[in-house]
């Protein structure tokens, strides 16, 4: 089992950043996945960005490109998500999920696997 625990989400006015944290822990997963996962008001659960775990290749949505930056931290099994210029419709729950599927596929939500309690943020224009 893998549990995951966001951290960092708030309130802030368009055009302002916000840093997210998913903390990590359980078994090891060195291979795995891990992305977020959006879910603004009456709407399905989306995908913004993922990072392979062991190589750090980065996915992102086209919604977020240049303006959101994911990252990770191995030794603190810590993933991140940097957001700039926030725009009113990245008004969301965001998520952070781990995929373990082999091979994985980063931007399909279905294959993630474990999931964080979600953290909200809210952009006020």
């Amino acid at each position: 089992q893998v549990q995951l625990v966001e951290s960092g989400g708030g309130w802030v006015q368009a055009g302002g950043s916000l840093r997210f944290s998913c903390a990590a822990s359980g078994r090891t997963f060195s291979s795995y996945v891990m992305g977020w996962f959006p879910q603004a008001p009456g709407k399905e659960r989306e995908f913004v960005a993922a990072i392979t775990w062991r190589g750090g290749s980065t996915y992102y949505a086209d919604s977020v490109k240049g303006r959101f930056t994911i990252s990770r931290d191995n030794a603190k099994n810590t993933m991140y998500l940097q957001m700039n210029s926030l725009k009113s419709e990245d008004t969301a729950v965001y998520y952070c999920a781990a995929d373990s599927s082999i091979p994985p596929q980063p931007t399909t939500l279905a294959y993630y696997d474990y999931w964080g309690q979600g953290t909200q943020v809210t952009v006020s224009s």
